[in-house]
């Protein structure tokens, strides 16, 4: 299996902000848009893991659940990766919440105790919106960065659960199967 643990967002948290983001997307068509139920908050990416380390994987991440407070973050301003002028992925950021970070961290560590890599770049939490899979242009890029800076949203996410996801890849894109949620226990932190 293919995981990942994320934070799932609400439909109606979803629904809002696919309804901001309707002019950039209207104005960006040769973008690959994600769409709204693939859309959540990617926390460490597992890679594939065997049937028989399931179980393994399902305690780390209730493990760390455990230790973990239920905490709000704050979804807003329109992003891209590595920047608008060599645009790979379209985002909406979170801003700064140190229980989200404490969360990456912990399962950051209780992942590579499992014998999953730690992740070698800056956690930079953000929402995938779209991936774009060829140059833009000058042009296009300046007109994109314009249109992302005129969608205004914000919302705030209570989170109360890390969610294990199974990622399939096919040629139709990636589905995605819940696995196991982990409810944050508010432990010892």
């Amino acid at each position: 299996m293919r995981l990942f643990l994320a934070i799932e967002l609400p439909h109606d948290l979803l629904d809002a902000l696919e309804s901001a983001i309707a002019p950039l997307r209207a104005d960006s068509p040769e973008i690959a848009w994600v769409p709204p139920t693939k859309r959540h908050l990617t926390l460490k990416f597992l890679g594939e893991v065997s049937d028989e380390r399931l179980d393994r994987v399902v305690a780390f991440a209730d493990g760390v659940a455990r230790q973990q407070r239920p905490f709000s973050m704050q979804l807003g301003g329109i992003g891209a990766f590595p920047n608008f002028r060599r645009a790979r992925v379209v985002w909406i950021g979170v801003e700064h919440e140190a229980r989200l970070e404490l969360l990456h961290h912990d399962l950051e560590v209780a992942g590579e105790a499992e014998g999953f890599a730690l992740e070698g770049r800056a956690f930079r939490p953000h929402v995938t919106l779209a991936r774009v899979h060829s140059a833009l242009g000058i042009e296009r890029a300046r007109r994109l960065a314009r249109a992302a800076r005129r969608i205004d949203f914000s919302a705030t996410v209570d989170v109360g659960e890390i969610m294990l996801f199974e990622s399939t890849l096919a040629q139709s894109g990636a589905t995605y199967r819940r696995v196991h949620a982990a409810q944050l226990a508010g432990g010892g932190r």
